[in-house]
C-alpha cells in the first residue's frame, strides 16, 4: 500500500472516526486516484465541499490498511510528547527517522554531531541540509534529543554503535545505513540482531570484545565504491580478532541505480577494480562488482531484502 504523509493518514482517520474531514486529503495523488476516482471509497459532502466524507466501504479498506499504521504513528506522538497535528508534511521516512531518534536518544546523545553530519546519516539520502530546509522537523528532533541547538563542530571522539537487541540471536548484521534499524521488528522475530557504528565510522569495532561476536557475522551495504571500501576496513578488523564476516551481495542486478542518482556521491574510481581490494571478495562479488563498475551502476542497500539474503545463505 502506498505510503502517504503524516498529514494525509491523519486525515483518513478522522473520516473513519468521525465520518468526515476538514482537511485537504484529496491533495495527495494516491488518495485522490485509488479512494475517491478509482475505489470510490470518499467523496465530498453533499452541500458542503469542504468536507470529505466516507462511502459505506470505507471503513473496512481503512481497517485493513491504514488503522494500524496510522496508531503506530499517533503511539510514537504520544509517548514522545511531540504534537501530532496535521500541519506535520511527515513523511513514512521523516516518521520512522523520529522514532529512531526517540528509542536510541541516550545513544546519540553520547556524541552528537553538527546539523549536517546527523541529518545526512539518520536522514539517509535526503542530503546533509535536510533538517535546516525543515525547521518544523528540526524542532521536533532537537525536543526528541532534549537539545536546545546542535553543536558547531563535531567531536573528535565520535564513536558510537547502536545495536537493536533480540533475546536468541542467530546472526548479527552490520548495516552501512540505519534504514533496517527503524523498522527492526521483523528482523528482531527472525533472530538477527542488527549493528549500526555510523556508517564510514568502523572505529568501535576495534574495541569488541569476542564474546560479543560469537554467531555469524554479516555486513549488509551499499553496492558502490564506498560501501566495499568500508567492508574491506570491517573484513580487516574481524580478521584482527580471527573472525570473518560475510558481506550480503545483491540477489541480481533488477535494481541497480546509475552512480549520478540524486543525493548519491559515491563514484567508482578510474583505476582497476575501482582500487578496490580484490580479495576481500568471493568470485561471484568480484563478477557483480565488474558488471557494476562496467555499467556505472550502483545498487542501494534499502532496495535488497535482508532477510531473503540471509535465507539465501541458509542462515535463518
Amino acid at each position: 500500500m502506498k505510503s502517504i504523509e503524516w498529514r494525509y493518514l491523519k486525515g483518513l482517520n478522522q473520516l473513519y472516526e468521525n465520518k468526515k474531514t476538514r482537511l485537504k486529503i484529496l491533495n495527495d495523488n494516491f488518495i485522490n486516484q485509488v479512494l475517491y476516482k478509482q475505489k470510490k471509497l470518499i467523496r465530498p459532502q453533499s452541500g458542503n465541499h469542504n468536507f470529505t466524507v466516507p462511502t459505506p466501504k470505507f471503513n473496512s479498506f481503512y481497517q485493513e490498511h491504514f488503522k494500524d499504521l496510522y496508531e503506530y504513528y499517533n503511539n510514537f506522538f504520544e509517548k514522545s510528547g511531540l504534537d501530532n497535528n496535521a500541519l506535520k508534511r511527515y513523511d513514512k521516512s521523516d516518521l520512522e527517522s523520529l522514532i529512531f531518534i526517540f528509542n536510541n536518544k541516550e545513544k546519540l546523545k553520547e556524541t552528537l554531531t553538527t546539523e549536517y553530519t546527523f541529518s545526512s546519516r539518520v536522514f539517509k539520502r535526503k542530503g546533509a541540509k535536510y533538517l535546516s530546509c525543515k525547521p518544523g522537523l528540526k524542532k521536533d528532533v532537537l525536543k526528541l534529543l532534549d537539545i536546545d541547538e546542535f553543536p558547531e563542530k563535531d567531536p573528535k571522539n565520535n564513536f558510537w554503535r547502536i545495536v537493536v537487541d533480540c533475546i536468541n540471536p542467530q546472526v548479527i548484521v552490520i548495516c552501512e545505513n540505519i534504514a533496517c534499524l527503524k523498522v527492526p521488528t521483523e528482523y528482531k522475530k527472525r533472530g538477527v540482531e542488527l549493528w549500526y557504528v555510523g556508517g564510514n565510522n568502523t572505529r568501535p569495532l576495534l574495541d569488541l570484545s569476542l564474546e560479543k561476536i560469537t554467531h555469524p557475522i554479516f555486513y549488509f551495504c551499499d553496492w558502490d565504491y564506498h560501501g566495499l571500501t568500508i567492508f574491506s576496513r570491517i573484513k580487516e578488523i574481524f580478521n584482527l580478532k580471527g573472525v570473518n564476516v560475510n558481506l550480503l551481495e545483491p540477489k541480481d542486478l533488477s535494481q541497480a541505480l546509475p552512480v549520478n542518482s540524486p543525493n548519491h556521491n559515491s563514484k567508482w574510481k578510474r583505476e582497476d577494480f575501482s582500487k578496490l581490494k580484490k580479495d576481500d571478495f568471493t568470485r561471484s562479488q568480484t563478477n557483480i562488482i565488474r558488471q557494476l563498475i562496467s555499467s556505472d551502476e550502483w545498487v542501494e542497500e534499502e532496495s535488497m531484502d535482508l532477510i531473503e539474503l540471509l535465507e539465501l545463505k541458509s542462515e535463518l
